[in-house]
């Protein structure tokens, strides 16, 4: 079982950052859940799902939501600087933001680690553990290219929500499950969602 934390930020996309939550769960991963504000707002828009304040509503709501899992889901508030990842002495196995906005990129990029999301994402950097931002806005500024450009560097893996179409999606599910398939790969996790390159 690794321990992956998930933050879900206020970038349009929240399908992907639920679908990939629902996976790590039911593939027996233990999830740390962190959300924006601006996250439960998308999360109204795109989906019509309100994501709890209370954080123990919340992970009743999403256990409910998710079919039959063996993993562990444990949700966090954006200001709860006890919560293990906050610091290097706990940091888990790897981090996805996902969706992630320019902002939360552009403060990791640079080090401003003013909530949870932020400083556990420069905790995976300065621990060396794997820290995946999947950015979801177009057309990129120069600014924005070159904080992922900094983020490369620094050793994080930037993983914009491109689909490919070579396996013939049929449903916006088939695209969404082409992108989470490629951040599971990215972490280690198997999954059966879309058929591997020459298979």
């Amino acid at each position: 079982m690794k321990t992956i934390t998930l933050a879900f930020t206020g970038a349009s996309g929240l399908p992907y950052g639920i679908r990939l939550l629902e996976c790590l769960l039911q593939s027996g991963q233990r999830v740390h859940l962190v959300y924006s504000q601006a996250a439960q707002i998308v999360a109204k828009q795109e989906m019509d799902l309100v994501l709890p304040n209370r954080l123990q509503d919340a992970e009743k709501l999403l256990a409910e939501r998710i079919a039959s899992f063996s993993g562990k889901l444990k949700v966090f508030g954006i200001q709860d600087w006890y919560a293990p990842m906050a610091s290097g002495s706990n940091p888990g196995d790897a981090m996805v933001v996902c969706p992630c906005t320019m902002g939360t990129l552009g403060k990791i990029a640079n080090g401003i680690g003013d909530d949870l999301i932020a400083r556990a994402a420069d905790v995976m950097l300065k621990e060396r553990r794997t820290l995946i931002l999947v950015p979801r806005e177009m057309p990129f500024s120069a600014i924005h290219l070159e904080n992922m450009l900094k983020l490369s560097h620094a050793g994080a893996v930037i993983m914009p929500p491109n689909p490919g179409f070579y396996h013939h999606p049929q449903s916006v599910q088939d695209i969404v499950d082409f992108v989470v398939a490629r951040i599971l790969d990215h972490l280690g996790v198997e999954h059966e969602l879309v058929k591997k390159w020459g298979e």
